[in-house]
């Protein structure tokens, strides 16, 4: 077997391994596609001190095949780029619900992603028949839902919805750099990174930043 060969083989071998891994990230979409149509769910910016929660719902064709699609967490920002730009062109509808640091202050985080979800639902182009939703059921929607445990790495709809999530929070806080300097929030997209930590110690919170999540690192706010 020659070089070209072998590596023609090795990629072929790839291949189907990524194509059975993907097939097992279909287990839940199949069991409920006799329903109508399903929709997966997943939130990003629940833990950071500082910017929105956001929240995507995906509905995605029955045959679709999204090389390398997986739970956002496990994958590069490179690689979440590209897929957000392929679950956008591929996907049957894509929702986003956006909730500010001031409605988390007001309401506490958890309440503040059920509304980032129900708003991401709430703007899909379609109405989904079944909500397959990443370790929680959302209140206030009447819409079927299955809660999965880890459902980010173990549904390829909540996958999607956690790459549109991730990547749509992320450029906001690249963006929020340049509004509010010094506080690295392009690099740590609002996190609490030591560098983080050490800025708002020095400069106090910018407007952003969610008072209730901060009380441990400055004082009076």
């Amino acid at each position: 077997m020659t070089k070209k060969e072998e590596r023609l083989k090795k990629q072929q071998e790839k291949l189907a391994k990524e194509l059975e891994r993907l097939n097992g990230l279909k287990v839940y979409e199949r069991e409920y596609e006799t329903l109508g149509l399903v929709c997966g769910i997943d939130e990003a910016g629940r833990g950071p001190l500082a910017g929105p929660v956001v929240a995507g719902a995906v509905i995605l064709p029955k045959d679709c095949q999204i090389l390398y699609l997986n739970d956002s967490k496990k994958l590069t920002a490179r690689r979440r780029d590209l897929l957000y730009d392929e679950i956008l062109e591929k996907a049957l509808a894509v929702g986003i619900g956006v909730v500010d640091h001031e409605q988390i202050d007001r309401v506490n985080i958890l309440q503040a992603t059920y509304q980032a979800m129900r708003e991401a639902v709430g703007s899909l182009a379609l109405s989904p028949d079944v909500l397959l939703v990443d370790a929680v059921t959302i209140p206030g929607i009447s819409i079927r839902q299955v809660p999965i445990v880890k459902g980010d790495a173990k549904s390829v709809s909540i996958a999607a919805a956690s790459v549109v999530a991730k990547v749509t929070r992320d450029r906001m806080m690249v963006q929020m750099e340049d509004v509010y300097p010094g506080y690295g929030f392009a690099s740590n997209k609002g996190y609490g990174s030591a560098a983080h930590i050490a800025a708002l110690k020095s400069k106090g919170p910018c407007k952003i930043h969610r008072r209730t999540f901060i009380k441990n690192f400055v004082q009076d706010v």
